[in-house]
């Protein structure tokens, strides 16, 4: 089973949403892709592309020492994350995607969307969301 995680470097969050990805992978002999989208493309500053890639890294580490296979992805497309994170899961022909979200108010959704209710609603497999 292909797991795909939507890692964001800077949520709190993080060590639960890994500690999911690794029981599921577990329990159904699963690996794990951890991806992270660059909305800014190709304009993202090399300091936050950096801190990105660090993050990756440590979460990788963190997964590999519980035995199980992960890769990592840095999605720097130009699109929006939501759009990134399904079109990339689909071209890996993931199982099921793990996001975290955060609450925001309708108005704060109205303004910014939602990138999970995006993954959630165009994702062609079933996805795992945890606050």
């Amino acid at each position: 089973m292909k797991i795909m995680v939507g890692y964001r470097p800077r949520e709190k969050g993080n060590m639960g949403l890994l500690e999911l990805a690794v029981k599921h992978a577990n329990a159904f002999n699963g690996e794990i892709l951890l991806a992270t989208s660059m909305p800014g493309g190709k304009d993202v500053e090399l300091k936050e592309f950096n801190r990105a890639e660090e993050k990756l890294d440590q979460a990788k580490d963190l997964i590999e020492e519980q035995g199980i296979k992960v890769e990592t992805k840095l999605l720097v497309r130009g699109l929006l994350a939501g759009e990134d994170l399904v079109n990339f899961s689909k071209e890996m022909k993931a199982d099921e995607i793990i996001i975290g979200i955060k609450n925001r108010s309708k108005l704060g959704k109205l303004i910014f969307g939602s990138t999970a209710q995006y993954i959630i609603l165009k994702a062609g497999c079933p996805v795992l969301s945890t606050k």
